[in-house]
């Protein structure tokens, strides 16, 4: 520790980057600093309360510093030092390497292609691009407009002059004016690469402002041939150009960065616009090692961003202030208008980008999807705990006879059928929903106790205020009161009632935890309709309506449908009877009741 209070002591006061090794000589972190002395000092003298800075300053063994001219070339620096060398403790900046660029290449007579390989060596690289297909987009509209040479064909001077190549077949085609046999001078091939490079950049109005006045020559001269080629070439750009994303035509050349922070996670967008058109957009991943601030973290992304497009924009919209001066640049922070708008549109891209993001962990790692999943419900009904395990209850009876209730399980946020239970009411006549609810309660968890079986985190009662008191009223009873949490919903507006709380919650209605309940009470609903079908199936099996001839189970159905009960249609009159099943019927139905009560 001397000899690193030594080193300290000496340190440069100037902007600069400094490096931490390890006992092995590794680079461990990379950090910048407006001044070298007082950053680095702050390691050794202040009490840090993150375990993973406390374990780093642990490994220090050696320091190296670097002074530069200002803290914005601190930061690029830094940057650059933390791709070469990849230090443990530094932020993880996902560096896509992979993404497509359109090369103008550096030679006589350039090709204009797609790669994937960004090579110093002279030539022009637009991009990097979100996607192949948006490439491919504009490597079409350039082939529309300009007929360029793909070959590899080394076109010097000399070549050309002593006519060592001969046309191809994308010559006869019209993709191509053969330079190669000097049938296309330099001058006018060079004319196109100028045009091209302005359509890249996002300049298309330039481009067809410079194609019009081509018109209008040929028009002047007469050559009406060529000037319907330039026309329609206009057209082209002008479709083209009326898909891309034209923001206003008041703003100029920006660049708009926006990031969004989850945890030790840090994505950031930008967008880049020339002449009211957003012509770039790339997202980037930065994972946080060392709890840097999101002043520190924007800082990065920004000189990641704008070194990739290669921008020199003056104006960079952000959501708040780096932590860094960039030369030459303004920073803006709109709140309203097109600008304001421009931040919400990359804001959105974010938001997508972290959503593929999530699925596609969730698919390589479902555990993870359910983990995230009882997360959120246990976030949204403010659980104490997450509802690995949940119960919801319903009442079922059909007019007023044969009341049951049914049960829906699941577990780890899933149906768990084997688990399901339906329950014969037994101590309450007649409809009484909120007296029902109270004894099947009272008798699921009364027996969940005494056999010491293992209690759900969550109960979802089916119905609202009442029916949720009736089954917190049974909780109390038994003690559980506070133990397991309960919740009731009402069918009508998907209304959240919690105890104790007359004024109920309303989810999102695209909310997933609104849909895993919705689904326990679709569950509950079918398992409860499906047992009290059976149960009316079996009593209608023993009706004594089947004993009367000319009686069927579709006439018994009916008039039970209609009469609600045996006794009541014993004491219904013919005319009554014939209604529903016909006066033949109906003349059977009361003469074999009449029948019985005589022989009673």
């Amino acid at each position: 520790m001397n000899e690193l209070n030594e080193i300290v002591s000496h340190l440069s006061q100037k902007p600069g980057v400094y490096q931490f090794l390890n006992a092995e000589g590794e680079i461990i972190y990379v950090g910048k600093a407006k001044n070298l002395k007082k950053r680095v000092s702050s390691y050794f003298t202040k009490q840090h309360d993150s375990a993973k800075t406390k374990l780093l300053v642990k490994q220090i063994i050696n320091i190296k510093t670097i002074v530069v001219e200002s803290e914005y070339d601190a930061l690029l620096l830094e940057n650059n030092l933390i791709k070469q060398h990849q230090p443990r403790y530094n932020v993880n900046l996902k560096d896509d390497k992979t993404y497509p660029w359109i090369v103008v290449k550096n030679e006589r007579f350039p090709r204009v292609f797609y790669t994937r390989k960004y090579i110093k060596d002279g030539s022009q690289y637009f991009g990097p691009y979100a996607s192949v297909a948006l490439v491919n987009t504009l490597l079409d509209l350039i082939r529309q407009l300009y007929p360029l040479r793909n070959c590899t064909l080394l076109l010097s001077k000399e070549n050309i002059e002593s006519d060592k190549f001969k046309v191809c077949l994308e010559y006869h085609i019209g993709n191509c004016k053969g330079p190669c046999q000097a049938h296309q001078d330099e001058q006018d091939y060079n004319q196109s690469i100028e045009e091209i490079k302005q359509i890249l950049k996002g300049n298309l109005a330039s481009v067809s402002d410079l194609l019009r006045n081509k018109m209008d020559q040929y028009a002047a001269s007469f050559e009406y041939e060529k000037a319907q080629i330039v026309k329609e070439k206009i057209n082209i750009l002008e479709n083209y150009r009326s898909k891309s994303i034209v923001i206003s035509q008041s703003i100029d050349e920006l660049d708009v960065v926006m990031m969004i922070s989850d945890e030790d996670i840090s994505v950031a967008n930008c967008l880049r616009l020339a002449h009211g058109a957003i012509i770039q957009s790339h997202t980037i991943e930065i994972k946080s090692k060392m709890e840097e601030t999101p002043a520190e973290i924007l800082s990065m992304a920004i000189a990641e961003l704008r070194g990739r497009f290669n921008s020199k924009s003056n104006e960079v919209i952000v959501p708040f202030l780096p932590d860094v001066d960039f030369p030459d640049v303004t920073f803006t922070i709109p709140q309203r208008g097109e600008k304001r708008h421009l931040l919400l549109l990359s804001e959105k891209n974010i938001r997508q980008y972290m959503e593929e993001l999530r699925l596609r962990k969730e698919k390589a790692n479902p555990g993870l999807k359910t983990q995230r999943l009882l997360e959120t419900i246990q976030k949204d009904l403010r659980l104490k705990e997450l509802p690995y395990h949940i119960e919801c209850f319903d009442n079922s009876n059909f007019a007023g006879s044969e009341a049951v209730a049914a049960m829906s399980v699941f577990k780890q946020a899933k149906p768990s059928k084997k688990d399901y239970r339906h329950f014969n009411i037994q101590t309450v006549q007649g409809i009484n929903d909120f007296a029902s609810m109270e004894e099947v309660i009272y008798r699921r968890y009364k027996r969940l106790s005494e056999e010491s079986a293992p209690l759900p985190q969550l109960i979802v009662v089916d119905g609202g205020k009442g029916q949720l008191s009736a089954a917190v009223k049974s909780l109390r009873k038994l003690n559980l009161y506070g133990t397991i949490a309960i919740i009731g919903i009402a069918k009508r507006l998907e209304e959240i009632y919690f105890p104790d709380d007359s004024v109920p919650v309303y989810l999102d209605k695209r909310s997933e935890t609104l849909k895993i309940i919705q689904q326990l009470r679709d569950e509950v609903h079918r398992f409860g309709i499906t047992h009290h079908r059976k149960k009316r199936s079996k009593k209608i099996e023993n009706s004594e309506l089947l004993k009367i001839e000319g009686v069927g189970r579709k006439t018994m159905e009916e008039l039970l449908k209609h009469f609600k009960s045996v006794k009541k249609i014993k004491e219904a009159s013919v005319e009554e009877l014939s209604s529903v099943c016909g006066e033949a019927r109906a003349i059977k139905v009361s003469d074999y009741f009449n029948q019985n009560k005589l022989s009673e």
